[in-house]
């Protein structure tokens, strides 16, 4: 239902930083899937497939990605002045939280329960995030490489990095560039088709 509706866009550049701002409070443990929820649920300023697109692109570029995330969106809808108005929700009211939180953290680090809760937030975390993979999945029934190539793909990079401990930039060039090889050939392939079309 979200692909169908029209797309809303930020209103101004206090609106991205406010709402970076937001989205940075909530993201404990990581904020893909809250950052998922925001900018397509809620604020609805792309599709699921434009989501998985971007945060792809995020991903691959250096630096943390979701800071490469709202640099883009930031940039996209109000230039460089959009993506430094995103970049600053982001990083300002977390970083005075963190700051905050280490001097109090500083002097109960090494109780059992201080390090209970960060245990039992880190399962929390992989589960926000196992959680919102699944959900993206969906997006791939619109991806131009088709469901069963993109799954094999996921695959080999989950083996890859997880089972056999391959370097990341590794799988980048090579899962990443015989994935884009493939994904250029079936794009080059459907406007082909078009044109014969019409």
């Amino acid at each position: 239902m979200s692909e169908e509706l029209p797309l809303n866009r930020p209103r101004s550049k206090t609106d991205l930083f406010v709402s970076f701002t937001f989205l940075a409070l909530q993201g404990f443990g990581g904020v893909l899937a809250v950052v998922q929820r925001e900018v397509v649920e809620r604020k609805r300023w792309m599709t699921q497939a434009q989501f998985v697109e971007d945060w792809a692109v995020a991903q691959i570029l250096p630096g943390p990605n979701v800071i490469n995330f709202c640099l883009m969106i930031g940039g996209r809808h109000f230039g460089v002045a959009g993506a430094l108005a995103a970049l600053a929700g982001m990083l300002t009211a977390p970083t005075a939280v963190l700051l905050l939180l280490a001097v109090a953290f500083n002097g109960v680090s090494d109780l059992a329960w201080a390090q209970g809760a960060l245990r039992g937030m880190g399962a929390v975390a992989a589960g926000m995030i196992a959680g919102t993979g699944i959900k993206l999945m969906s997006a791939l029934k619109f991806n131009a490489m088709g469901l069963v190539v993109c799954t094999a793909v996921m695959l080999c990079t989950f083996v890859g990095v997880s089972l056999l401990r391959w370097p990341l930039i590794g799988v980048l060039l090579g899962i990443g560039s015989l994935s884009c090889a493939w994904a250029y050939l079936q794009l080059s392939r459907q406007a082909a088709g078009k044109e014969v079309q019409s």
